[in-house]
């Protein structure tokens, strides 16, 4: 169906297309006959109006851009629920794209929200971005931007993240202290900013502890499902195997769970097992599974909150860094 425009409203009505679009402004020079006339023909045209022209007009937008890996996972949804209830009580609504985890598409939703003229944007990495070539033109574009959990620590923008190397030190510590002797890590990508932190936290708290034991077993992979089963595959062919696994976030970790019990191993009896996260589906697994809290929903109002700061010029504009805290949640997996 045609989209009605404020030409439409002012054929049907006799009126000039410029006292058509002063009176739905409600500007002050029409009356409120003429006003009550013009709103009713445009409700009956279901005419709306158009927010990027509008924006090119008046060089504001009240939209932000959002961008994240996938929506699939509990994270996410919870994060993009907290950015919203911020904007929206600040008079903006948003648009949620996914990068799907492909740089390529990420540079292609970042260029769309740059040309859309977006008031700000909120973004998450790919697992897969190396380059930060793309989110130039945010730049280029006068979008102020966020990056919030995965992030580029390169690039010179406000970062919304939390305590990586606390939450991983606080859960191998956990196991150390629990008794677990040779403790595997299921690592993410090399390059990515959480990865690092997480694996740095392992590696300081197995040193910590005189590097006792079993010492470092870390398998590097991605950060869904299947690289879990891909993690636990690998370590089940060492010599030495582990009698307890730290992996990067839930998704991975609950990939190794099922692999786990399909060789036969019991949890955690036989094999403990740490997520990161705190996904809603790590109290659904049997025994429910042992994780890092992170606070998805406040990590999307932060990140809101500092985008908002940058959009209204208050608190300065400089480039700024929060650190929300984790916990650590024991259940049955260990």
């Amino acid at each position: 169906m045609k989209r009605s425009t404020i030409f439409d409203i002012a054929s049907k009505l006799n009126l000039s297309p410029a006292t058509v679009s002063r009176a739905l402004r409600d500007h002050p020079d029409i009356s409120e006959k003429t006003k009550k006339r013009i709103l009713a023909a445009a409700k009956e045209l279901n005419y709306l109006p158009n927010p990027v022209a509008r924006s090119l007009r008046n060089k504001t937008s009240s939209t932000i851009g959002v961008i994240v890996p996938e929506i699939r996972h509990d994270f996410f949804s919870s994060a993009i629920s907290g950015i919203e209830d911020i904007a929206y009580a600040a008079g903006y609504t948003i648009i949620v794209c996914q990068s799907n985890e492909d740089p390529a598409r990420e540079a292609v939703n970042v260029r769309t929200l740059a040309m859309n003229h977006v008031a700000g944007a909120i973004i998450s990495i790919s697992q897969g971005t190396t380059s930060s070539a793309h989110f130039k033109v945010l730049q280029d574009f006068r979008v102020p931007f966020v990056f919030f959990d995965r992030v580029m620590d390169a690039f010179k923008a406000s970062k919304v993240v939390v305590d990586d190397f606390g939450g991983a030190y606080a859960a191998v510590q956990y196991l150390l202290k629990a008794g677990y002797t040779t403790i595997a890590h299921l690592a993410g990508p090399e390059h990515l900013s959480i990865s690092t932190e997480r694996l740095r936290g392992y590696r300081m708290a197995l040193n910590d502890n005189g590097g006792q034991l079993g010492g470092e077993i870390v398998v590097h992979g991605g950060m869904n499902e299947e690289d879990g089963l891909v993690g636990v595959d690998k370590l089940m062919k060492l010599a030495v195997k582990p009698d307890a696994i730290f992996a990067v976030n839930d998704p991975v970790a609950l990939g190794a769970f099922k692999r786990l019990r399909e060789h036969k191993k019991r949890i955690p009896e036989d094999v403990a097992i740490v997520g990161f996260s705190n996904n809603k589906t790590t109290e659904l697994v049997d025994p429910p599974l042992t994780t890092v809290d992170q606070p998805s929903y406040e990590l999307g109002k932060k990140a809101a909150e500092v985008l908002l700061d940058q959009i209204t010029g208050r608190n300065g504009m400089r480039p700024r860094t929060e650190v929300l805290k984790t916990r650590l949640i024991v259940r049955g997996s260990t």
